[in-house]
């Protein structure tokens, strides 16, 4: 089986919806504001993005805390084509806990961050079909260290027979992880040390 190429996949999708002119509209799941940088500049292009924050694997709460704000100047600061929403979902870091129960000494990487994956994923698509948005997405695929092939296939499945589309992404390539450190360093951005969950801080 030949490995899907979601940047081409993406390229297409976009190139399909300049011809048809508008912007539709796009949740885009946010796992920080670095992260989220060079998504938000890129796809702000063509969408109407409102930026969901849930993250309830961030540990702890102050951490939780630094990372809205971060997540809330940046937007403030984006020069957009089309103007840039925001809504922060619930901080319920006890549902986490209790989805990671049993996977606590998993390496980063597996399985515990698939099932953290489609925690975060499933919460996004339920509120883009409740909103009725067009899309919805997550800036997760940017990182070297996430794994987009098995984000895009959780996205997808999620959203089988719903009224969203999952749009397909994996926004390291076309050097955006890359101007995603470019950007961080451009508006001054927090940049943590790690992912997020007690888990990928524990050494």
């Amino acid at each position: 089986m030949n490995k899907r190429n979601y940047q081409r996949e993406l390229d297409r999708l976009i190139e399909n919806l300049s011809k048809e002119g508008g912007a539709p509209s796009l949740l885009l799941h946010s796992c920080c504001a670095p992260c989220s940088s060079y998504c938000l500049e890129y796809l702000s292009q063509y969408f109407k993005i409102t930026v969901f924050y849930f993250n309830p694997n961030i540990f702890p709460a102050e951490e939780y805390k630094k990372r809205v704000e971060e997540q809330k100047r940046l937007i403030s600061a984006l020069d957009t084509v089309y103007p840039i929403e925001f809504l922060e979902g619930r901080y319920c870091p006890e549902e986490f806990f209790a989805m990671a129960k049993g996977m606590e000494k998993i390496p980063e990487g597996g399985e515990r961050c698939f099932r953290c994956y489609e925690m975060r994923l499933l919460e996004s698509i339920l509120l883009a079909e409740q909103l009725t948005f067009d899309y919805v997405t997550t800036t997760l695929s940017i990182s070297p260290l996430k794994n987009a092939q098995k984000l895009n296939e959780i996205g997808e499945r999620l959203c089988e027979g719903r009224e969203v589309v999952y749009l397909n992404s994996d926004f390291k390539k076309k050097n955006g992880y890359k101007r995603s450190i470019e950007l961080s360093r451009e508006y001054g951005l927090y940049r943590q040390d790690y992912c997020g969950c007690v888990f990928s801080k524990t050494p």
